[in-house]
C-alpha cells in the first residue's frame, strides 16, 4: 500500500494531506531519515507515491513529527507572514522547510525556495510563503560550524527526540524480503504508482529501491558505472557528473520537484518507456548500455535497441535494469540538454531534447541528437546525427539540421501540443544548443530571426 494511506488510515495522523496523489501538489509531503556515511540524512518525499515497502528501516517523519511546545520557527514564520489561508496545503510547506533547516549543506535563501518547489499553494500567490522562507533562512545563517540537527533542536525548529533516531535507526534489525515470485519490480514507484495506484496494492513487490548492489556512481577508466536504483537525486549531487556535465544544475532544474527528485530512480524512467522521459532523452545521446538480470542470467542492450514500439520494451517481465554505463564526455565534447513544458519548470515535457557533439579543430567528428515527444518512442535521431559528421558549425549547417531533424520525427498533436507546435520547438530547441553550446560564434543574428 501507499505510505500516505498507511499514514492517514492506519496511523491516524491525518495532518498529512490528499491532494493530487500524482506527486504534484506537495500537499502528503513527509521527511524520510535514514543513516547514509554514518549520517543521519533527511530527504523530503511525496507520500501519495511512496510503497510502504520503501519506508523499511527508516525515520518517517509527518507534520505531527515536527511539534513542538507552541509553535517551531517554521510554523511562526508562516504564522508571522500570513503565509497560509485555507491551510491545505501548509502542512507540507512546513514539513519540506523543516527538512531545510536539518540539511548539513550551506543555507541559503535560493536554497530554502528550492526545498519548497515541489509544493503548491493555490491561495497565497507565494509572496507571503517567500517571505516566510527568508526569515528561515536568515536563522540558519546563524548555524556556522555546529551540527545541523542538534543546532535544529537547539533553535525550535524540531522537537529533540530527532537527536536519538540515529541510535534507534542503527538497532533495527534488517528485513530480509526472501524470494518472490512476481512479474513486477519497483524502484521509487513515482510512475507506476500514478497510473495503477489500485493494481499495486494487490501486487506481490520485489522492492529494488533499497538494495546496496543497485546503488553507487563510480568512474572506471573512462566509463562511468551506476546502479539502476540512483535517483535524480544521487545524480545532483554526484561529484562525477558535476564534472563532466558542468550544466548538470540547469539541466535538472527543468526536471520534477525536490521531493519526486529524491525518489526517482533512472532505470525507472527508462523503464517507464515514456516517448517525453526526461533523463532517457539525456542518456540516448551518451550511448548507455544498460545490464539486466532476471535474477541469475544477465544481457548487455545499448539504450537506443531498448525501446520497440510506444511503451513497449525488449525486457522480458521477469528481467529488470541493474547497472547503466556510458562512456564520459572527452575534453572536445559538447553537451546541452532542453526542454519546453506548459511550465517553466517541474513539468511534463511538451519537447526535450539532448545533444553530444565532439569537435577537432572546428570539424564535428561524432554527433548525437535524441528527441522526446516527436514520436512513440524516445527518438535517437541517427540520420541527423550522422549528417553532422565531418561538418564545421555555422548558421547554414544549423538551418539544413532543423530540415533534416524534421523528416526523421513524426510528432502527433495530443495534450501537450498540436504537430506544428512540436515541430516548431524541435526546431527552436535545436537552434539553442548551438547557441548556449558555441556562445562565441555569431550565431544568434541569424538564429533568433
Amino acid at each position: 500500500m501507499l505510505l500516505l494511506d498507511f499514514i492517514r488510515y492506519q496511523k491516524n495522523l491525518t495532518g498529512t494531506k490528499i491532494g493530487c496523489r500524482e506527486g504534484d501538489c506537495g500537499a502528503c509531503t513527509i521527511l524520510i531519515g535514514e543513516i547514509k556515511n554514518d549520517t543521519l540524512q533527511y530527504t523530503s518525499a511525496t507520500s501519495c507515491l511512496m510503497a510502504l515497502g520503501n519506508a523499511s528501516g527508516k525515520h518517517i517523519v509527518t507534520i505531527e513529527g515536527v511539534n513542538v511546545k507552541g509553535l517551531n520557527e517554521v510554523q511562526q514564520a508562516f504564522s508571522n507572514e500570513g503565509a497560509t489561508q485555507c491551510g491545505f496545503c501548509t502542512p507540507g510547506f512546513i514539513v519540506s522547510l523543516t527538512g531545510f533547516s536539518m540539511s548539513s549543506k550551506d543555507p541559503s535563501y535560493d536554497s530554502a525556495i528550492d526545498a519548497v518547489n515541489g509544493n503548491i499553494c493555490r491561495c497565497t500567490g507565494y509572496k507571503s510563503i517567500e517571505r516566510a522562507a527568508k526569515i528561515v533562512n536568515d536563522k540558519l545563517q546563524q548555524r556556522g560550524d555546529n551540527d545541523a540537527l542538534k543546532f535544529a533542536v537547539d533553535n525550535n525548529f524540531i522537537p529533540s527526540y530527532f537527536l536519538k533516531i540515529k541510535e534507534r535507526l542503527k538497532n533495527l534489525k534488517p528485513v530480509e524480503q526472501g524470494e518472490i515470485s512476481t512479474s513486477r519490480h519497483l524502484g521509487g514507484g513515482t510512475d507506476l504508482y500514478v497510473q495503477r495506484p489500485e493494481e499495486m496494492v494487490e501486487d506481490k513487490i520485489d522492492f529494488l529501491f533499497d538494495k546496496k548492489e543497485l546503488k553507487g556512481i563510480v568512474k572506471i577508466g573512462n566509463t562511468c558505472e551506476m546502479g539502476a536504483a540512483v535517483t535524480v537525486t544521487d545524480i545532483l549531487e554526484s561529484e562525477i557528473f558535476n564534472k563532466y556535465f558542468p550544466n548538470l544544475k540547469k539541466y535538472i532544474k527543468l526536471v520534477s520537484s525536490t521531493q519526486i527528485r529524491n525518489m526517482a530512480t533512472i532505470a525507472g524512467n527508462f523503464t517507464n518507456a515514456s516517448p517525453i522521459g526526461d533523463f532517457t532523452i539525456f542518456f540516448l545521446v551518451l550511448d548507455a548500455q544498460l545490464i539486466l538480470s532476471d535474477g541469475n542470467n544477465k544481457r548487455k542492450i545499448a539504450l537506443r535497441n531498448f525501446y520497440k514500439g510506444y511503451k513497449s520494451l525488449d525486457k522480458k517481465s521477469e528481467e529488470f535494469i541493474e547497472k547503466i554505463t556510458f562512456e564520459l564526455p572527452a575534453e572536445n565534447s559538447f553537451f546541452n540538454f532542453e526542454k519546453v513544458s506548459k511550465r517553466t519548470n517541474l513539468d511534463i515535457a511538451s519537447v526535450n531534447t539532448a545533444i553530444n557533439l565532439q569537435i577537432v579543430e572546428n570539424v564535428i567528428t561524432a554527433a548525437s541528437i535524441s528527441a522526446g515527444g516527436v514520436g512513440p518512442t524516445p527518438a535517437y535521431l541517427s540520420a541527423s546525427s550522422n549528417f553532422l559528421i565531418k561538418k564545421k558549425v555555422s548558421a547554414e549547417l544549423i538551418y539544413a539540421l532543423i530540415l533534416k531533424v524534421q523528416d526523421e520525427v513524426s510528432p502527433i498533436s495530443d495534450a501537450r501540443g498540436t504537430v506544428q507546435y512540436k515541430r516548431l520547438l524541435l526546431s527552436q530547441l535545436i537552434k539553442a544548443h548551438f547557441i548556449v553550446l558555441f556562445p562565441e560564434m555569431p550565431l544568434q543574428n541569424f538564429l533568433y530571426a
